[in-house]
């Protein structure tokens, strides 16, 4: 090769490598409690994938939906994801799916959307879906994951689960709710643990 012609092909090599870590950098996301993604999604629900389909270069997964916690009032026969910021579902699992709703009435899911086996979430999580996490919605979460982290203003809930080794797994993700109190401040109001037998 000439030195002419490899250099245009170094030029190319490093070009394509930049724009790949451009995509890959445009898919990340920070974790984000379970109360965060219910209020910010225009569709929650409770479903079984029981199907899947490429089309029209989406991947389309057919769903039995089992419970709509937050949605269009309709019954969801399909979710859809497409690249690059897309994710793999496995069939015959049952997945709690919080959502975008297009213009078109799909319902799409990316990477950052909270999407979790359902046998994961435990029984605070699941019974926190119904009511307590939509009463929370006038609050806002902030993820601390150093000290110190200031709260700055009265409707805040310092999410500190991240200053232990559990990450999104601690005991606020798992078992707390932030809510307005009689005040109009917001504070963290604990579910119910389970028993340690």
């Amino acid at each position: 090769m000439t030195w002419s012609v490899s250099s245009c092909f170094i030029t190319l090599v490093v070009l394509f490598l930049w724009r790949i870590e451009d995509i890959a950098e445009a898919c990340k996301c920070a974790p984000v409690h379970l109360q965060q993604a219910f209020c910010s999604a225009d569709v929650v629900i409770r479903a079984k994938v029981v199907g899947v389909e490429v089309v029209s270069g989406n991947t389309k997964y057919d769903v039995q939906q089992i419970k709509m916690f937050k949605g269009p009032d309709r019954v969801i026969h399909a979710v859809f994801t497409s690249a690059p910021c897309g994710v793999t579902l496995e069939i015959n699992k049952e997945y709690l799916f919080t959502g975008r709703l297009s213009t078109d009435g799909r319902i799409y899911l990316v990477m950052c959307d909270f999407i979790q086996f359902w046998e994961d979430l435990n029984g605070t999580q699941k019974k926190s879906l119904t009511k307590r996490y939509q009463s929370g919605c006038d609050c806002t979460i902030i993820r601390c994951s150093s000290l110190p982290c200031p709260v700055s203003a009265p409707d805040e809930c310092l999410w500190t689960d991240w200053l232990l080794a559990d990450g999104q797994n601690g005991p606020q993700a798992k078992y707390s709710a932030c809510l307005k109190g009689r005040d109009g401040s917001c504070s963290w109001s604990r579910g119910m643990a389970p028993s340690k037998k």
